[in-house]
């Protein structure tokens, strides 16, 4: 499992393994969140078996499925809530990473500088620079 880290409270990766939730505890993260959708997925990584491995970890789960090329303004709510509602550090995976950089970024537009969030997702390896205009948009609300 590679982990990329976008600030020091949020990281992203692609497809994890129910095996992995232990070592995302052990690394501090206290949330989990699944932005991949079941459809997306085997029955060994489906959305239930993913909250039960979580919960087993001792690990707050968020299932927040955002569908490619289709995300809503309750995607961008849910990733809001399901962060500022952690306790920690939070970790969220879909097929990449990208779409849960994505729902994060225009769901901290309020609270941070497009060229922040930008930023910080670079130095995850994605580049929401063609995004800028939708960042930009969500931080005027």
């Amino acid at each position: 499992m590679q982990i990329n880290t976008l600030t020091d409270d949020y990281a992203v990766a692609g497809q994890i393994e129910p095996d992995d939730m232990a070592a995302l505890k052990k690394a501090g993260f206290t949330s989990v969140i699944c932005n991949r959708p079941d459809e997306e997925t085997g029955p060994g990584e489906s959305s239930v078996v993913m909250a039960q491995a979580a919960d087993a970890a001792g690990l707050k789960f968020t299932y927040n499925p955002v569908i490619s090329g289709a995300m809503s303004n309750d995607n961008i709510a849910v990733q809001r809530s399901a962060v500022a509602d952690s306790e920690g550090p939070v970790f969220a995976y879909c097929r990449s990473g990208m779409r849960s950089s994505v729902v994060w970024a225009l769901s901290q537009a309020a609270e941070a500088a497009p060229d922040d969030l930008i930023a910080a997702a670079a130095r995850g390896g994605y580049d929401l620079n063609p995004l800028r205009a939708q960042i930009e948009a969500a931080a005027r609300g």
